[in-house]
């Protein structure tokens, strides 16, 4: 390992309190073949603009059978969100669904429900390891405590710009579904334990996205850090 490495595995290994307060993940589940989704997407857009939350869109595929198949969903999003069903005790999926930080859940069209969630997440404490960007190849997570369990560490890449999609069949059949932050890539990059550890990022399969790290307990779990690559 260079010198370099090591260095900033050194400084992740401070106290973690010593890290800045991460924002707090607001994950939007939605389609675009869902009718009643539009309200949730556009206030999901204003979300996105608050400071110190990070929206994340996933569009989802399970209604793709209605007549229109999601130009942007993977089956991987919608598993993502079957296992906040199974952690949060729910009957079953639905959209349009927030889940703030892994760890509540509210309708997307409960706007008052989920600010709710959003104030109580910035005000709860937090003491999150340190998640570094060393390069555009490389990010290192610091040390933090001790997990009974393995944590997961995720790469996401999503667009940040407005997404305007034409519906030419089923239940939105000639509207213009508008979407923000919408995830286009997802990848878990490996566990975490609690140790410093440094992963290698793969190269973004698109121009124009950004670059999210979370760090979160396994299978549905809560978000334990989050940092965004400055681009």
């Amino acid at each position: 390992m260079r010198k370099g490495a090591v260095f900033s595995l050194v400084l992740l290994a401070l106290p973690a309190a010593a890290a800045a307060k991460p924002p707090v993940v607001v994950e939007l589940y939605t389609a675009q073949g869902c009718a009643s989704c539009g309200e949730a997407n556009a206030y999901a857009a204003k979300l996105a603009e608050r400071p110190g939350v990070l929206v994340l869109t996933f569009p989802v595929d399970y209604w793709d059978y209605l007549g229109w198949s999601d130009t942007f969903a993977k089956p991987e999003y919608a598993e993502r969100q079957k296992a906040y069903v199974a952690k949060l005790a729910l009957r079953e999926p639905y959209t349009p669904q927030v889940i703030v930080d892994g760890r509540a859940q509210a309708p997307g069209l409960k706007p008052d429900r989920v600010d709710k969630l959003v104030r109580e997440a910035i005000r709860a404490p937090a003491d999150p390891p340190q998640i570094r960007f060393v390069n555009q190849r490389r990010v290192d997570v610091g040390t933090g405590r001790a997990q009974r369990s393995s944590a997961e560490v995720w790469l996401v890449r999503y667009d940040p710009r407005d997404q305007e999609v034409v519906i030419k069949s089923g239940d939105n059949r000639g509207q213009t579904v508008v979407q923000k932050n919408v995830v286009r890539e997802m990848k878990r990059l490996g566990g975490w334990r609690g140790r410093a550890v440094a992963y290698r990022l793969p190269e973004a399969s698109e121009e124009g996205l950004e670059t999210a790290i979370i760090l979160q307990g396994a299978r549905g779990g809560r978000i334990l850090a989050v940092a965004r690559a400055k681009n």
